[in-house]
C-alpha cells in the first residue's frame, strides 16, 4: 500500500475546542497512518477529498507562523485530538517540531497524545513548557493484538517513552485506551506503569460508525466466545460490564494505594505521589462547563 501524502495550506492549526480537557485543538496533520481499527478520529475523513481509506492518507498542514503566541499563556491545548502528531511521516516534515518551537516561551500548557516513541526527539523543548503532560495510548501488552489493531510502534517502545519522560520530569499518562471487554489486561497494564506515570486514564471501548463491523467482524473471527458479550454490549447498548468493571478496578486501587476518580483528573499531586486513575467509561457525557477544578496538573 502506498501512502498517499499531501501538504495543504492551513488557516488555521490552533483551534477553540469544546473538549472538556482542553481550550484549544491542536492538529499539525489530517488524517494518522497508525490506521487503528477502532478509531473514532475516522469522522475526519469526511472533511477532506479522499477517497482512500482512513488510515491510508495524511495531509501535512502548512501555516503561517502563530502571531503573538504569547496569548495562549495559561491556555490548555492538546496536541493530537484528531490525529497522531508522531505519525511517521513527522520524521519527515517536522511539522510538531516546528509548533513547538513556534510555542517556546509562551506560557501555553501543553497535553500531548500519542502512540510513538518518536517524541523523544522533541523531549528537550516539551520539557520548557510549565506543566506540560504527554499522555501514550495503550490498551494491552500483548503485540500480537496491538499488531491486529494498529501500525504504531509496539508497546515496548510506548512503555520505554513514557519512563524516559517520567525519568525527566516530564508529567506522563499511561492511557489505557480503548478497553476492549475482557481481551485488555487493564490491572497488568496498570502494574506496569504505575511507577513511570502521574495519571492512569481509563477509556472504554466504544464503537460506532463504520468501524464497529470491522471490530464486531474481527471479534467474531478471533474470539468467537466473547462474540455474545460484545452483542449485549454494542447491539444491545447493556452498561453492565462497565459498571462490574469500574467497581473491580475501584477496588484493585485501593488495594495497591492508588487514588481512583471519575471524569476529573484536576486533583493537584506532587511529581513523585503515586498516579491518580481516573475512570473517563462515560466521558462523552461530560460538558466543559462542569469540567472540575481549572489547574490540572496532576
Amino acid at each position: 500500500m502506498e501512502m498517499i501524502i499531501k501538504e495543504i495550506k492551513s488557516k488555521n492549526v490552533i483551534t477553540k475546542s469544546n473538549l472538556p480537557v482542553c481550550d484549544f485543538s491542536v492538529n499539525p496533520y489530517t488524517g494518522c497512518t497508525h490506521a487503528c481499527k477502532y478509531c473514532y478520529a475516522s469522522f475526519m475523513k469526511r472533511f477532506t477529498n479522499h477517497p482512500e481509506p482512513w488510515g491510508e492518507f495524511i495531509d501535512v498542514k502548512i501555516w503561517d507562523k502563530i502571531n503573538n503566541p504569547k496569548k495562549y499563556a495559561g491556555k490548555e491545548l492538546f496536541i493530537g485530538s484528531v490525529t497522531d502528531p508522531y505519525n511517521p511521516q513527522e520524521e519527515i516534515y517536522g511539522r510538531t517540531r516546528a509548533l513547538l518551537t513556534e510555542l517556546q516561551g509562551s506560557g501555553a500548557k501543553l497535553s500531548i497524545a500519542t502512540k510513538s516513541d518518536l517524541i523523544l526527539r522533541d523531549l528537550d523543548i516539551i520539557k520548557t513548557f510549565p506543566d506540560a503532560r504527554v499522555s501514550w495510548s495503550v490498551n494491552t501488552l500483548d503485540e500480537s493484538f496491538k499488531n491486529d489493531m494498529d501500525k504504531a510502534v509496539s508497546i515496548e517502545r510506548r512503555l520505554a517513552a513514557m519512563k524516559a519522560f517520567h525519568n525527566a520530569g516530564v508529567r506522563t499518562t499511561c492511557f489505557i485506551s480503548p478497553i476492549f471487554p475482557v481481551i485488555t489486561s487493564t490491572k497488568a497494564i496498570i502494574e506496569r506503569t504505575k511507577n513511570q506515570c502521574n495519571l492512569i486514564w481509563l477509556e472504554n471501548l466504544n464503537l460506532r460508525g463504520n468501524y464497529k463491523g470491522v471490530i464486531m467482524d474481527y471479534i467474531k473471527k478471533k474470539y468467537p466466545a466473547l462474540l455474545p458479550l460484545y452483542q449485549e454490549i454494542y447491539n444491545r447498548g447493556s452498561r453492565s460490564y462497565w459498571e462490574s468493571l469500574d467497581t473491580e478496578l475501584k477496588e484493585y486501587a485501593a488495594e495497591i494505594g492508588l487514588e481512583y476518580v471519575t471524569n476529573d483528573d484536576s486533583m493537584i499531586r506532587p511529581f513523585d505521589a503515586p498516579p491518580v486513575i481516573v475512570n473517563y467509561f462515560y466521558h462523552s457525557q461530560i460538558k466543559k462547563s462542569a469540567r472540575k477544578g481549572s489547574d490540572k496538573n496532576a
